[in-house]
Order: C-alpha cells, then structure tokens, then sequence
C-alpha cells in the first residue's frame, strides 16, 4: 500500500504544471505505468498463490503416493512372501504417474498465470484509469481556474494601463480630467480587491471547520437583507420574505455570507424594480431557504456549470453585469462547510431559485 501511494504521489508531481489538455498523452503515459504496477502485483500474487499451490499438490500426490506404495508391498509379502524390490513394475508404473501429474500441475500453473496476466492487464488498464480520473479531473480544474484568474486579472490591469498611458500623452490636461482617471482607476482597484478577496475566502473556506451551533435562519436572513440593502436601493429592487422562524445547526457568520452571495447574485441578474422573493419552508426533517429573482433565469447550458470557479455564462459576461464568477463557488464552499446543500433551478413562471437546504436543530 505504501508503494502505491509513493508512486501515486510521484504520477501526480509530474503532472503538475501541465494541463492534460496541452499533452493528451501526458495521463496516458501516467495510465500505463499504472497498470504495469497493478499487474506487477498482480502477477507476483498469482504467481505464489500458483506455485504454492502446485508444491501442496505435488507434496500430498508423493505422500499418497508412498502410502499406497507401502500398501501394496505390505500385501505382497504377506500373502505372497513376495520382498520389496524398488524397481518393480508398479513402482515405475507409480512414478510415470506422478511425472505425468507434475507436468499437468506445471501446465495448469502456466495457464492460470497467463490467464491473469491478460484478465489482470484489462483489470489493471480500467483501475488505472478510474483511480487517475479524479486527479485529471482536479488538474484541469486547476488549469481552467489559472487561466481563467489570469485572464480576470489582465483585464483591469489593462484597462489601467492604458487609460493612464493615454492619459500622460496629453501635453495638457484639467483638474476635472484628472479627477476621471482617479477615480476611474479607483473603480478597475476596488475590482482588483474584490477579486483578490473573494479568491482569499475560496482558499480559506475548508481549511479548519466551522464551529456549527443552534441558530435562527429568520436573524441570518434578516441580517443578510440588511447588508444587501444598499445594492438592492440602486437597482431599486424589493425584497418579499416569509420566513419560519425555525433553528438550525450552522455557523451564524457564514450563513450570512452564504445567504447574501445568494441575494447578491439575484440582485445583479433580476431586473430594476423587481422583487426578490425569499421563503423558508421544513420539509422532510430539513429547512429549505428558497431565494428566486425575476429575470430571465439561467441558460440550461450554464445551469451544470453555474457553481465552478470563475465561471460566467455567455448573458454574465456583459459589461453591465460586473463580477467575476467566484460568489457562487464562494457559496457552494461555504453550503458544504455547513453541512449543508444548495441547488439551483429556472423558476416556472420566471427568474432563478437557488434552494439551501440545512439540518434541524434537535430539540
């Protein structure tokens, strides 16, 4: 086991730094090495298990073999005076007997090994590469995530560039003009920040559990309200809720963060005036935390994506809509930190509804 997970860790400190999908047979090359140790341990196994075998066979077929041996000659000198002689007929007729069993062991042997090794190399090909599929799997997430945080980041940064280059070009310019440019860098900083801290909160959700206690959803809720309230009045969106106030085990501080990454994403995405609409229901021994905007809801090609990092949707990606793609992976990481599931679909009549779902508190 050791040395599966030596060499484990070897295969995946050789694919780090290059995507699978620059090299497509960077994993294969990996796949087969991996079935050679399978079969490596494969074929040493059944080859003692064989032989072990045949050495039991063989030791009991000479034993048997020298019992009736004796039998026989026991009888002969009884009942006919007749001495031991160790070349007799039978005693040649006895050990060709015994050869013949030896290489029918032998050929047995051969055909079971060789057997193996075709079954256990198939075997070895299909566990190899169902235990390198997660690892792949992580590795171009990882890739899609460096390329996408890379191109996230260019963006501002370029937009600052060349705004100040064209900027110093000018031989003269007026107060008011310089008063655009700073704040309009100021505007591409605030971007560069909350990037780099939503990025920071992504590492951080996971790495120590959150201490889970007995809450009330109707506060969390409340509080989350609060603090998007200032968004929501320049979209001039309202708020419905109808919330049972009932307790669950979860951390207050990001509930609150979970539940307002919700509410900010539906801000963003309902239209100007609309309403969001948030209701907490039990059903089932959980607490169901439903919140549905009235937009336009999400592509079904978007829907199976909408959780991954730094991913946007085609309609996302528009100029009027700022963000980065992070606040709803914010949000998955922190459901799972509160042992909790979230789950999004397109509302019947209209909007997105992304659904919490939490555990009760005993009473």
């Amino acid at each position: 086991m050791s040395s599966l997970i030596s060499f484990l860790k070897r295969t995946w400190h050789g694919l780090v730094g290059t995507s699978s999908r620059d090299n497509p047979g960077l994993f294969h090359s990996a796949r087969l090495k991996l079935t050679g140790f399978y079969l490596a341990i494969i074929i040493v196994f059944s080859l003692c298990l064989t032989l072990s075998i045949r050495e039991l066979a063989e030791r009991e077929i000479i034993r048997a073999g020298g019992l009736e041996r004796g039998a026989v000659h026991s009888l002969l000198f009884n009942y006919y005076s007749v001495p031991p002689q160790p070349d007799s007929t039978f005693d040649r007729f006895q050990n060709a007997q015994n050869n013949n069993i030896r290489d029918r062991l032998n050929v047995d042997v051969l055909l079971v090994n060789l057997f193996a090794l075709v079954g256990g190399g198939i075997l070895s090909y299909w566990y190899a590469g169902r235990t390198l599929r997660p690892i792949e799997e992580a590795h171009e997430a990882q890739a899609r995530f460096a390329a996408d945080a890379s191109h996230e980041l260019r963006t501002p940064l370029a937009s600052l560039k060349v705004e100040n280059e064209v900027f110093l070009r000018q031989k003269s310019f007026k107060p008011e003009e310089a008063r655009e440019l700073i704040n309009s860098n100021l505007e591409e900083v605030d971007r560069l920040e909350h990037l780099a801290t939503n990025l920071l909160s992504l590492t951080q959700v996971g790495q120590a559990p959150l201490k889970l206690t007995r809450l009330s959803m109707s506060r969390v809720v409340e509080t989350a309200v609060q603090l998007a309230e200032k968004q929501a009045n320049k979209r001039q969106v309202k708020f419905k809720t109808n919330i049972s106030d009932m307790e669950v085990i979860g951390n207050s501080d990001g509930l609150v963060q979970l539940s307002g990454l919700i509410i900010d994403n539906a801000i963003k995405y309902g239209p100007v005036s609309g309403t969001i609409h948030i209701d907490g229901v039990v059903d089932n021994g959980k607490y169901h935390l439903s919140i549905r905007d009235e937009g336009e809801g999400i592509n079904k090609a978007d829907l199976p994506h909408i959780f991954e990092k730094l991913y946007r949707g085609d309609k996302a990606r528009s100029a009027a809509t700022p963000g980065y793609g992070l606040g709803l992976s914010l949000a998955q990481e922190l459901a799972k930190a509160n042992k909790a599931t979230i789950a999004v679909r397109n509302y019947p009549e209209g909007g997105a509804q992304f659904v919490l779902s939490l555990g009760l508190a005993k009473s």
